[in-house]
């Protein structure tokens, strides 16, 4: 039977059995005390070098939670531990629960104990544990909801970076605070409490809304050539492979097409109406057993399972699968596919095929996307190509003024302060605005963007009193009366709907014609995600009409680049180029306002740097060169074009200790040819890190053609893609018609040769290939380090290019 107790002081004891019993323990916490983390540390480490799966999440509601348990807890080894914080923005911030799974037994402890020494010891506290013998609904749901919380957008990941600015803000905000500033010991703790706000919050969701529409079965034009790419994916032995596909072309009915020629196929989500919505599609065309795994509801026997990331990644739950259990596994919103909870899953299954789906390429938070999928881009179609085939619905964009002066507003690093925003955003005088310039351009069912709950019911009740019907769907709007919502729009009953970032994935209206933005953009990503909503093809419907509210926010000269139809860019650095059935319009005021945010945007170098910093922070150490690549929102390329490297950015910057700035200012001539190599081919890189694989003291040693030729050989036969990018062209051989003869022959006449030049830094006879200049024994590993990293890097960033463009 199940049991529960309720415990008044002394839960340590409770906490450090279910520790030592567990395979996952999730904490929350809403302040973190040095001395109760000391009390569970040997615990946590223990259970970690036993492969348990921790996680942690505290706030810094008040700054209460002091650095030193932040810095104790990162001094925890292992990759399957996970510390977060939750930024409060001034709002309470008071869960606390100790979650613990093993198999199908859990155990939940929920009351008023935070993680202190006195709370865990000799507090007054009441708390319940919960000891199930079996898992059940409401463990999964516990489970679920720690997940969604612990990854929310309102967390940041705690590593050595993020701890110094803390630190920095805690210490200011007890100075300014004497009055809350408390001494805090192993014997005297004063645990602070304050009342928790009344609020029901829902999680974010919206239940098969696309039940309304009548759905094609048979394959589009997108989807024919989309299969066709990935049937010559699997001819050329590929298992992984992503396509590209504007919203609104049918990604997931292109997967439910594809996936025919499998029997057990795994769809992985991250919310609960895109895998219920993706189940009724693959129904349509696969004649399959089909089950959800997520949350409450885990299916283990059906052909066709779709599954939530978050409830997939559980340790528990992901090894009730065998690694080979699915032949093909599909991930929906590709590009959230390297944040860690993806990453388990894509580490943990070996499938036959691995397809990865998303509409938007680019990189979100900074994470190497492509690299998942061996760099292999089947096919790729964004939304501005598909409105030029016909595909899509084309679009009448009016660029308005923003009166907002964001210069004023605190940004916090990823978005604007939403109570500094708020102030701005709920007055009646602008609500007018919004209104007067909605009423000149819309046509007859909008859905409008916001930046926060409380915007979207203000201009709900704004422009109900003028007489329009709507309404706002949020976070907090329960199910039913989101789809009574959708289905209203799609009749006329309603002319607009009022929401905030419900609709950037999963879920389509494609009745709506008109898009009205009144938030800045904080995204490239989310705009393009949010513009898609307009886009799908309807009766009726000849356009979209885009009324976007622009102001002297982050991204506002930047985000239009997403309208660019060609690579020429913009006309007159403003006005993007778009297809002929387009349109593009901005108030004179708007133009003014974009060529002086160009003219007063921070140069070059200063946003290197920004960006630079950001990356630094995020992992908690000065980041490589393909590291700042990766997670960096700037074009890499721009070190080399404003600094002429990476390192030469690193000397301006005084980011090199003493000793790398010695070995940078001595070999800058070498350090720089290699920034600045050209790369055709990715010949040249993979020489040099045959050189650089054999040491920081070995590496400089002359070598011979027919020395390099087994492992030049064996590098583009270990991975599909690069074979298949530098050893396509119909003039070149096919790499396996090489012999060894063949390979040196290449080697000597391509990259070796080309490697020479005037500087003389390489040298080559003909027979013998090496470095031509010599090395201090002390400086060695620096620079073996310096150019190493300069190597990963341009081969990182050369195949990503070519794999982009690659066409077969």
């Amino acid at each position: 039977m199940n049991e529960i107790t309720l415990h008044t002081n002394n839960l340590i004891e409770q906490i450090r059995e279910s520790v030592r019993s567990s395979t996952t323990i999730y904490i929350v916490s809403s302040f973190l005390m040095h001395s109760g983390v000391k009390l569970l540390y040997t615990e946590l480490q223990r259970a970690l070098n036993h492969g348990a799966d921790i996680k942690i999440l505290t706030g810094d509601y008040l700054y209460i939670t002091q650095p030193e348990a932040l810095k104790l807890l990162l001094q925890l080894h292992s990759e399957n531990f996970e510390l977060r914080m939750w930024q409060s923005d001034g709002i309470a911030f008071h869960p606390k629960s100790y979650i613990f799974k093993h198999r199908d037994k859990g155990t939940f402890i929920v009351g008023s104990s935070n993680l202190s020494r006195s709370a865990l010891t000799t507090g007054v506290e009441w708390n319940v544990r919960i000891n199930l013998k079996e898992e059940t609904e409401l463990f999964a749901n516990v489970l679920d909801e720690f997940i969604k919380l612990f990854y929310a957008k309102e967390t940041i990941e705690i590593n050595n970076e993020s701890i110094k600015k803390y630190e920095q803000t805690y210490e200011t905000f007890h100075i300014n605070n004497p009055e809350l500033h408390k001494t805090w010991s192993k014997q005297e703790e004063i645990e602070l409490t304050f009342p928790v706000e009344n609020e029901s919050v829902t999680e974010h969701e919206q239940k098969e809304t696309a039940e309304i529409y009548d759905v094609e079965i048979e394959p589009r034009k997108a989807q024919k050539e989309a299969l066709q790419a990935l049937d010559e994916v699997i001819a050329e032995e590929y298992n992984k492979a992503m396509v590209v596909m504007a919203t609104g072309l049918g990604k997931t009915y292109l997967a439910a097409f594809f996936a025919k020629q499998y029997d057990k196929i795994l769809f992985i989500a991250h919310r609960e109406e895109i895998l219920k919505q993706a189940e009724r599609s693959f129904r349509k065309i696969n004649n399959k057993k089909s089950g959800l795994f997520y949350g409450r509801e885990k299916n283990t026997e059906a052909k066709m399972l779709f599954a939530s990331v978050f409830t997939l990644s559980i340790h528990d739950n992901m090894q009730q699968f065998s690694k080979d259990y699915f032949d093909l596994i599909v991930i929906d919103e590709f590009h959230h596919a390297a944040a860690k909870t993806y990453r388990k899953i894509i580490d943990y299954f070996e499938p036959k095929f691995l397809l990865g789906l998303t509409a938007t390429p680019e990189r979100t938070d900074g994470q190497d996307v492509f690299a998942l999928c061996d760099g292999n881009v089947a096919y790729e179609i964004t939304f501005i190509e598909a409105i030029r085939r016909g595909w899509l619905a084309p679009f009448v964009y009016y660029g308005v003024k923003d009166d907002i002066d964001y210069t004023q507003i605190r940004w916090l690093g990823h978005r604007y302060d939403k109570q500094q925003l708020l102030v701005e955003q709920l007055n009646e005088k602008r609500a007018a605005y919004v209104f007067k310039k909605w009423k000149q351009y819309k046509q007859t069912r909008t859905l409008a963007f916001c930046s926060s709950i409380e915007q979207a019911e203000f201009l709900e009740k704004f422009f109900k009193e003028q007489g329009i019907e709507c309404v706002s769907l949020t976070s907090k709007t329960d199910d039913r009366t989101r789809k009574e919502s959708i289905i209203k729009l799609e009749t006329l009953e309603l002319e607009v709907i009022f929401t905030v970032d419900l609709f950037n994935e999963g879920v389509d209206i494609p009745s709506v014609d008109t898009l009205l933005f009144v938030r800045p953009t904080e995204s490239l990503v989310v705009f393009t995600q949010q513009i898609g909503r307009g886009l799908r093809q309807y009766a009726g419907k000849e356009k979209c009409v885009i009324i976007d509210l622009i102001g002297n926010y982050r991204h506002a000269d930047t985000k239009l680049r997403v309208f660019n139809h060609t690579t020429a860019g913009t006309a007159n650095g403003i006005i993007p180029r778009v297809p002929e059935t387009c349109e593009i319009n901005f108030e004179t005021k708007v133009i003014d306002l974009l060529k002086e945010l160009r003219r007063k945007r921070s140069s070059r170098k200063e946003r290197m740097y920004t960006d630079f910093m950001m990356v630094k922070n995020k992992l908690g150490k000065r980041p490589s060169y393909r590291e700042v690549h990766l997670y960096g929102h700037e074009q890499s390329r721009e070190y080399r074009q404003a600094f002429g490297g990476y390192f030469a950015f690193l000397h301006y910057y005084d980011e090199l200790s003493t000793h790398e700035k010695e070995v940078f200012e001595k070999h800058h001539d070498w350090l720089s040819k290699v920034e600045k190599e050209l790369m055709t081919k990715s010949y040249k890189m993979v020489v040099l890190q045959y050189l650089l694989d054999k040491g920081p003291k070995k590496w400089r040693k002359r070598v011979t053609p027919e020395e390099v030729a087994p492992y030049f050989h064996q590098f583009y036969m270990d991975k599909e893609y690069r074979k298949r990018i530098d050893f396509s062209n119909k003039n070149t051989k096919r790499l396996w018609e090489y012999d060894e003869k063949d390979v040196a022959q290449l080697i000597s006449t391509m990259p070796m040769e080309k490697w020479v030049g005037k500087d003389n830094l390489i040298y080559f006879d003909g027979t013998e290939f090496g470095i031509n200049f010599t090395v201090d024994a002390k400086d060695e590993e620096i620079l073996h380090q310096m150019t190493t990293q300069i190597c990963e890097y341009k081969l990182k960033h050369y195949f990503e290019r070519k794999g982009h463009t690659f066409k077969s």
